[in-house]
């Protein structure tokens, strides 16, 4: 979660949301992929930084479904998110601050919990939530 904080905190120098996410092999531990938001410097409403880490983490791995691999990610993820993460077989995800406005694993849709989900991860919820909090609190505090 650390590595995703870090790309939160790069983001918000760029001046995105600040949201990182972070793709670990779970077996050898390796970073395959982290990124975080891009939505406004690449004029892309799809650039979080979930579907940049997952984009990049299936480029490394040659294949769109990495069922062996830990998504860690600091904000929960909205239905767009959770639909890829779903498509790409993340094994488990584990995320920083709950999202109640925009969130769709614990919020919302319950993505994972539809019947039309064909793949669901496990979720670690908590990881690094406070700090994840607070930068997102930081940044919008500056914005208005």
């Amino acid at each position: 979660m650390a590595l995703a904080l870090d790309e939160a905190r790069a983001a918000a120098q760029r001046e995105e949301v600040p949201i990182g996410a972070v793709v670990v092999h779970a077996i050898t531990g390796e970073v395959l992929a982290r990124a975080g938001n891009r939505t406004i410097e690449h004029s892309d409403p799809t650039a979080h930084a979930e579907i940049l880490a997952l984009r990049a983490a299936c480029a490394v791995a040659g294949a769109q479904r990495i069922p062996e691999c830990d998504l860690y990610v600091t904000l929960e993820p909205c239905a767009m998110c959770a639909g890829a993460i779903s498509f790409a077989r993340i094994r488990r995800v584990v995320m920083g601050a709950p999202d109640p406005k925009g969130g769709a694993v614990l919020h919302g849709p319950c993505f994972y919990g539809q019947p039309t989900c064909h793949h669901r991860p496990e979720i670690v919820e908590g990881c690094g939530a406070s700090e994840s909090a607070a930068l997102l609190k930081g940044f919008f505090v500056g914005k208005r």
